[in-house]
Order: structure tokens, then sequence, then C-alpha cells
């Protein structure tokens, strides 16, 4: 019998449906009821790849945000500089400043000669501490210096610690014993602690044991108070001579720093005839208070700050140029 190889189309549905190769006999006709309709395998697999994002996706937006993610640093120092410089304009506001203090430049990478200014020598003045009232600079700047430790003023320590206004403080123990603590916040603060003397006496009518008793006793003071001996020596009201210095040497001095201004609550005053500020001048002021002054320490360094700003001049650390 010839095998014989036929098509049938399932008229219900349009499939060709042909009789196995090799079968015996007529081959069956093909079912006439609906069949299952069977997806291709790449249809199958792109299925299955989209509900796999899609799990991913809602699996990422579902998850909690990173918590230790940091700012770099560039943003960070950015930002930090940011509040400084609200802080720092805030704090101009608040303690009644007409413009910001101008910054001062960066410290000299090389100290300038120090030298004893002509007609301030001693008769024997070589090897002795230098006798200044400018640093040699051309910066423009002024350095503020405050004596003895009368006045012990908590806005004044505020207010020159808000508005970063260094300054040196040259010392008597007399003054200074009421209250060391006062004068310990000023140094944690960087403010340099210097020699005053121990009682504020008028040294050339001392012997050279007295005054080098009132220069090293203040330098034991210091160091006992405040863990550092001094560098820097002012004798009381400017006056000095040959065994001031050389008592002065003895105990540790490098340098007597005086001043070429001084200013109170309500004036200024002048060493030089112009009556004006030269770049690196020394300014003096005194620890004031009401009972001495008309006014506050907080209104001496407004009157201070207005002038030097006024000019074009910053205040800048005695140290740094030391």
């Amino acid at each position: 019998m010839r095998l014989v190889r036929q098509s049938h189309i399932n008229a219900a549905n349009g499939v060709r449906t042909s009789a196995p190769k090799g079968a015996r006999g007529t081959a069956r006709p093909a079912p006439t009821g609906p069949q299952p309709t069977v997806r291709p395998r790449r249809a199958a697999a792109r299925t299955a790849l989209t509900l796999l994002a899609a799990t991913a996706l809602a699996t990422a937006c579902s998850a909690p945000a990173p918590k230790d993610i940091k700012p770099a640093a560039g943003q960070q120092a950015a930002a930090k500089l940011r509040q400084e410089q609200r802080a720092h304009a805030a704090a101009v506001k608040r303690w009644g400043l007409p413009k910001a203090p101008l910054p001062a430049p960066p410290a000299p990478a090389k100290k300038p000669h120090i030298d004893t200014r002509d007609g301030f020598e001693v008769d024997d003045h070589e090897g002795l501490p230098p006798v200044f009232t400018t640093i040699p600079t051309k910066d423009k700047v002024v350095f503020l210096t405050i004596d003895d430790g009368a006045e012990k003023d908590p806005a004044f320590l505020r207010m020159m610690s808000e508005l970063k206004i260094p300054y040196t403080a040259f010392l008597s123990d007399y003054l200074v014993k009421e209250d060391y603590g006062y004068f310990k916040k000023m140094q944690a603060a960087g403010v340099s602690l210097n020699n005053h003397t121990l009682h504020h006496r008028f040294m050339p009518g001392l012997s050279y044991a007295a005054q080098k008793r009132e220069i090293c006793g203040m330098q034991d003071v210091i160091e006992k108070r405040y863990g550092k001996r001094p560098t820097l020596f002012r004798p009381p009201f400017g006056n000095y001579n040959e065994d001031t210095l050389r008592a002065a040497k003895a105990c540790g001095i490098k340098a007597a720093p005086l001043w070429n201004e001084e200013v109170f609550v309500d004036r200024w005053e002048y060493r030089e005839w112009d009556r004006d500020l030269r770049p690196g001048d020394i300014v003096l002021s005194h620890f004031r208070g009401k009972e001495d002054w008309e006014g506050t320490m907080p209104d001496m360094v407004r009157r201070f700050l207005k002038l030097i700003t006024d000019k074009g001049y910053a205040v800048a650390r005695l140290e740094d140029y030391l």
C-alpha cells in the first residue's frame, strides 16, 4: 500500500497539520476544537527580563537612602567659609562697628630684622634687647598691645574673640593676681601674655638687683600661672636705663617693644609730629574701664578699629613679625 503524506487545514483555526513522516494508513484529521496558544521562546525571555527589571526598580525605589554619604572636602570647606563669614558679619553688627575690620595679610615667611630705634639706645646697647616702636614692614598693618591688667571685662574677651582681633598683653602681677583665671581665658584664645614687671615701678629709679627682681619675678609668675616664660618685656611708663635692659636680658627677654600711638576711649595720642599711622606701628592701650575712662574697653576697641579701618589698616599679631 502506498504511503500518502497528507496535509490538512483546520478550518476553525487555520492551522496546517501534516501527517507524521513514516506513519501508516491515512493521516488522522486535525482536531477541530480551539487550540492553546504557544508563545515563542524569545517573547517569553523578554517578558522574564522585563519582570526582573521592574522588580529591581521597585526594590531600589523602596530602599532607604544611604545615610553615610558626605559632601566632598571642597564643599565642606566652602560651607565652613560661608558660615564663618556670616558669623563675622553678625559680630560686626552686634558690637556696633560701622565697618568690618580688614583682614590681616599672612604672617611673613621671613621675620624682619629688628633694631633699636634711633634715639632710644642706652650707652652700651650692644647685645641688649632692642627697643622699638614700629616693626619694619611694608604690610599695611598695626599691632595692638594692652598693658597692666587692672580691668577684667568679660565683654572685652567676647568682643575680641568674636571679631578675631589679635592683640598682645603686657601684665603686672600686682593687678593680675586679683583674677589669674581671666588672663588664662585670654591665653586660651591665642593671646600672648608678656612681662610688665611685678609692681609697675619706675625702673630707672631702682638698682640693677631690684630691677632684676621685678622682671625675673614676673617671668616666674607667668611661667607658673600660664606655663611659659615670655620673651617680650615692656618697661612701666616706657622708662628704662641700661640696667633695665641688662636685667631683662638676664631674665630671658629678647625684645622690648614700646609704642608709636596710644588709644583711649575718647582720643588717640601720637609720638610722631604728623599724628598719623605708619605701616608696622605698635599701638598701646590699657586694661581700663569706667573707673578710669569715660567708657569701657569695648568702647576703646571701637574707636581703635574705626580709625585704622578708615585708613585702610588691618590688625596683625605682633609675635608673627618677631
